[in-house]
């Protein structure tokens, strides 16, 4: 409490209320360039790339094209993908893994998959990553695979 204030003068004083007039030159036009602005302003570009996007879906549709020549199912839904990356330039970075490292289709997979991945509409480059951990096993198939090899 402030001693040099009366002790009974307790009420407040309330501030001057602000008024439009006091800040604005009422004799000039007011100009709205913050809505010139606002309604100027494009919208921010989708990204092209991420989890989700249209993009990485189109490279899952073209690992879907890609059959191991030894089972009559397609890479994707065999489970040897594990991971479909896609930046906002257009680059895929793809993971997998073949069924064994003794695969017969070992040293042309990786190749294959590269080629239908950088095919795609809208991607820049691709990039194959050929992984052994954790190994392949046919519980990695899809529902779909298991049905058509008739595992379910």
């Amino acid at each position: 409490m402030d001693s040099t204030r009366d002790p009974s003068d307790m009420t407040a004083q309330k501030p001057p209320r602000a008024r439009v007039e006091d800040a604005v030159d009422s004799d000039a036009p007011r100009t709205r360039d913050y809505l010139d602005g606002f309604l100027a302003a494009k919208p921010a570009a989708d990204a092209v790339g991420g989890d989700g996007s249209d993009l990485q879906a189109a490279v899952i549709e073209a690992l879907r094209e890609i059959y191991d020549p030894e089972i009559p199912v397609n890479i994707y839904d065999l489970g040897l993908i594990y991971g479909v990356e896609v930046d906002d330039e257009g680059d895929a970075t793809v993971t997998m893994t073949l069924t064994t490292p003794h695969c017969p289709v070992a040293e042309t997979m990786p190749g294959e998959v590269e080629l239908r991945v950088t095919s795609v509409p809208g991607i820049r480059d691709a990039e194959v990553v050929l992984v052994w951990e954790p190994a392949w096993g046919p519980h990695k198939m899809s529902d779909e695979a298991r049905l058509e090899l008739g595992m379910l």
